[in-house]
């Protein structure tokens, strides 16, 4: 992608997962806040928790059986939105 992405978090309601949502969107928009339009985070049921960049559905909760780390979200985004962009440390902890 070359032109600014919008990333959106849906999170369940019902598990009171509204903090680790908004978390990971302060994470996304610290590292990624030339690369984004913005981040919405989307109130859902069912135990869901899933990222999306545009369209795409770059991580579920419910596929992976897990939450996603800060670190590999970062990672999932970066490859849509900065294709080759080094993130620092982020990269590098990948490769310890």
């Amino acid at each position: 992608m070359t032109d600014r992405a919008a990333v959106s978090i849906t999170y369940c309601t019902q598990c009171r997962w509204l903090l680790r949502a908004a978390w990971l969107a302060q994470e996304l928009l610290g590292t990624f806040e030339a690369d984004l339009t913005g981040v919405t985070l989307v109130p859902g049921r069912g135990g869901v928790f899933e990222v999306r960049v545009g369209d795409e559905l770059v991580f579920s909760r419910r596929a992976a059986g897990r939450f996603p780390e800060a670190a590999e979200l970062k990672r999932l985004v970066r490859d849509r939105v900065a294709p080759g962009r080094d993130l620092g440390h982020v990269d590098r902890a990948k490769a310890d």
